[in-house]
């Protein structure tokens, strides 16, 4: 088999089991998650064959809810400490946190150019 039937191989392999995983959290009996693992792997792959797709290694994707409070909370003047009892998490953890949010967040850097919210 050459390299990118693998890599493709692997990744409907892992995208059959993240579905499957997320169905069984859900509460659907193992044998049922599993089925939808493999559907959601063979739909991808059917919808999905002949293209060429590229997933960013670096800070391109959402961040979460809970990230996003976070980071809102830190720039509206939420201490390091408040934010750490808040979400029970350690200083140099919620500074990681703060640090990689303000990277994935696009609009961190972008000047309001009207003074909507001022």
């Amino acid at each position: 088999m050459n390299p990118m039937a693998i890599r493709r191989n692997e990744l409907l392999t892992e995208a059959a089991e993240q579905a499957a995983d997320a169905a069984l959290a859900l509460g659907l009996p193992k044998e049922r998650a599993d089925q939808i693992g493999a559907a959601v792997a063979d739909r991808l792959a059917e919808n999905w064959a002949g293209q060429v797709l590229s997933f960013p290694k670096d800070h391109a994707y959402r961040l979460s809810l809970r990230d996003r409070e976070i980071l809102a909370a830190h720039r509206e003047g939420a201490s390091y400490a408040e934010l750490c009892r808040q979400y029970d998490m350690t200083e140099r953890g919620m500074r990681k946190l703060i640090r990689r949010a303000q990277l994935r967040d696009r609009d961190f850097n972008q000047m309001d150019m009207f003074g909507a919210g001022q």
